[in-house]
């Protein structure tokens, strides 16, 4: 007669002790990531088509085409200037963003096993917005303003987990996020230092209006500095997706099952991290996208990290890319970015609280 773990086996039913639930089969979840690529590229044409230039899906063909292979182009030069030069560089931007911050947000909520962890948890928001009101009030340069962001992040959270290494005798991941919450407040009460001390018809606005967030000055040489960081740390993510599954049952379970914890937990904060100040440094503080974007893709697919990357990856771009073309086309005056994601994030997140909890069992 079949032991009880026996009828679990043959069932496919998931059990206590399993990280994840068991797969439906790859037909759903390929519908499922499908279906997200597509409003990602419905996301991209309306982004185009959006503005004092509406540009066809034809013509964005057309100038591909051409720069692929050599023809010569049929459209007018206005349109390339406004594909090439201008929108092009915001519409990969506001993606490369979106990807990062909610692929990091999974990091970050899978491996501290909290559904209320984001991205700047570990202080990384606060640590990019001294360093960008550090550059503006010394009158730096965008480029430089935009360095000491990243560099601003990346010391935040290496302080944060210095000082976890530090505290023993206590549970590593509720030092983690106390040591974030208490560096995170030191930061800010020096961005707010800062405000005060700089000039007010010059400085001032400056520092608050990035804190805001905004992807209007966003170029080229933006994107070649946000796609590398992005791209690197996506790589160890997709590297430790099934070690990731394993840790969400706990440090000791998943030390006894063969994943070297220490090792993984810092790999994983290091690029998230590095995903979050790369975003952070050149489009300033977009807060939700990290919160919100990982529990509808958890909606969607459930918790396990490979069916759950790339959809919050796909998600996120999409969701930001339509944010921004909302936020640069619902009036005359461009909103900002950290203010329309928490307008629309908010009644989103408070829906999947009340309705979305299957995602995490």
């Amino acid at each position: 007669m079949p032991s009880s773990t026996t009828e679990h086996r043959t069932t496919g039913r998931s059990t206590t002790s399993s990280p994840v639930r068991a797969r439906r089969g790859e037909l759903p979840f390929a519908l499922v990531l499908g279906g997200v690529a597509a409003m990602l590229l419905a996301a991209v044409f309306v982004a185009f088509h959006v503005g004092a230039f509406p540009v066809s899906p034809g013509e964005i063909a057309a100038l591909l085409w051409a720069k692929a292979t050599g023809a010569s182009m049929n459209v007018p030069r206005t349109v390339e200037t406004v594909i090439w030069e201008i929108r092009g560089p915001r519409v990969l931007a506001a993606m490369l963003i979106g990807a990062g911050l909610a692929a990091s947000g999974a990091a970050y909520q899978g491996l501290f096993r909290n559904p209320l962890v984001s991205p700047d948890i570990l202080g990384v928001s606060s640590g990019a917005a001294l360093g960008a009101a550090l550059g503006i009030f010394a009158s730096l340069p965008v480029i430089a303003i935009q360095g000491l962001a990243f560099a601003g992040g990346l010391v935040a959270v290496a302080a944060v987990y210095g000082l976890a290494s530090v505290v023993r005798g206590r549970d590593p991941v509720l030092v983690l996020v106390l040591g974030g919450v208490v560096i995170g407040a030191l930061l800010g009460s020096g961005v707010a230092l800062l405000k005060y001390l700089a000039d007010p018809y010059n400085q001032l606005p400056a520092i608050t209006f990035w804190l805001l967030g905004s992807l209007s000055a966003v170029n080229r040489a933006d994107l070649a500095a946000l796609a590398p960081p992005v791209a690197v740390a996506l790589v160890p993510l997709v590297l430790l997706r099934w070690r990731l599954d394993v840790m969400t049952l706990g440090d000791e379970e998943a030390t006894s099952l063969g994943v070297s914890v220490r090792i993984v937990r810092a790999v994983v904060i290091a690029a998230a991290t590095l995903m979050t100040a790369a975003a952070v440094s050149v489009a300033g503080i977009v807060g939700w996208v990290g919160l919100l974007v990982p529990h509808l893709a958890r909606l969607m697919v459930g918790p396990a990290f490979v069916r759950l990357l790339p959809t919050a990856v796909l998600l996120g771009a999409a969701y930001l890319l339509a944010v921004d073309t909302l936020a640069r086309g619902i009036g005359r005056v461009e909103l900002p970015l950290g203010v329309l994601t928490a307008v629309i994030g908010t009644p989103v997140f408070l829906w999947l609280l009340a309705f979305g909890r299957r995602g995490w069992s």
